[in-house]
């Protein structure tokens, strides 16, 4: 007597759950795919040049399904500028000068890094002329300045600074120096540079 050959049928619940996973995995290849696309348009053409059409045609991914997950043009570089450049740990040494001399060095590892400067010219080019774009750009610039704020305040907290330290311009005479090096400066940018910087503006 032959016997049945018998078939694993997932169940309802467990087909609906196995299919979901499928699901997201596909969608997290497509955005994956679509943000590495839109990376290489903005390293190759800047800001302006990374139209959703060509990250459309570079990505190989149709353009309603870019909308569904982005639903702005903005939206899809905010998140592309996010994979481009990582964001500073926050150091905690016990010491404001050592933790932020280490901020300064992920801030010049950052600006020597072509790519990142090759892209946020163009960003800050375009935030003049769009408001969307100049929000996007603003919070680009909290997300790299929190560090320094979260460092500054912690001081202020320990008694290393003054209680009416502004942190605000203090961040701006640390990290203006190193803008300054990077685009309108033939010297180089270098960690000794950002030491001296650090030991002229707290000391």
């Amino acid at each position: 007597m032959r016997k049945k050959l018998t078939v694993n049928k997932l169940d309802p619940p467990a087909l609906a759950l196995h299919e979901a996973e499928v699901l997201d995995e596909r969608v997290r290849r497509s955005r994956t795919t679509v943000l590495a696309a839109t990376a290489e348009l903005l390293f190759d053409r800047g800001f302006a040049g990374a139209s959703v059409d060509e990250i459309s045609r570079r990505s190989g991914v149709a353009k309603t399904t870019i909308y569904r997950h982005w639903p702005t043009r903005v939206d899809l570089l905010r998140d592309a500028c996010s994979t481009i450049s990582t964001p500073q740990g926050v150091p905690d040494t016990g010491s404001f000068e050592t933790d932020v001399t280490a901020l300064m060095a992920d801030l010049v590892g950052l600006l020597r890094t072509a790519k990142w400067t090759s892209v946020l010219p163009s960003i800050i080019d375009a935030a003049e002329r769009d408001p969307d774009i100049a929000d996007m750009y603003s919070k680009l610039q909290r997300g790299y300045s929190a560090p320094f704020e979260t460092v500054i305040l912690r001081a202020v907290d320990r008694g290393e600074l003054p209680g009416d330290t502004d942190a605000a311009m203090l961040i701006a005479a640390l990290t203006g120096p190193l803008f300054y090096r990077r685009w309108f400066s033939r010297d180089p940018l270098t960690d000794d540079f950002a030491i001296q910087i650090v030991q002229r503006v707290i000391r």
